[in-house]
């Protein structure tokens, strides 16, 4: 019989991302480190997740314009801050 070792904090996990900021709205999936959002426009984000030595986990999205969106996730949430000096906060589901 086979046995599965588990990881449990090296994993990023999966599911819909959701953030906003001043009325505007960030929404896509994720799975494992890389992750695609669209915003209202129907423009696409493309991101990677990385695990931080503490568990956080480190988020970089690029626009298709070249624009950059950066952040980290912890216990509570996810908080972004795009090149404007706008915060977006989010959380996974």
């Amino acid at each position: 019989m086979l046995f599965r070792r588990r990881r449990g904090h090296g994993r990023i996990p999966n599911g819909f991302y959701r953030f906003e900021t001043r009325g505007r709205t960030l929404h896509g999936f994720g799975e494992g480190e890389y992750v695609q959002v669209r915003d209202e426009f129907g423009n696409t984000w493309r991101g990677t997740a990385e695990r931080q030595p503490d568990d956080s986990i480190h988020f970089r999205f690029r626009g298709p314009d070249g624009k950059s969106i950066s952040g980290i996730s912890d216990t509570f949430g996810i908080a972004l801050r795009d090149e404007r000096g706008n915060v977006w906060r989010g959380f996974l589901d």
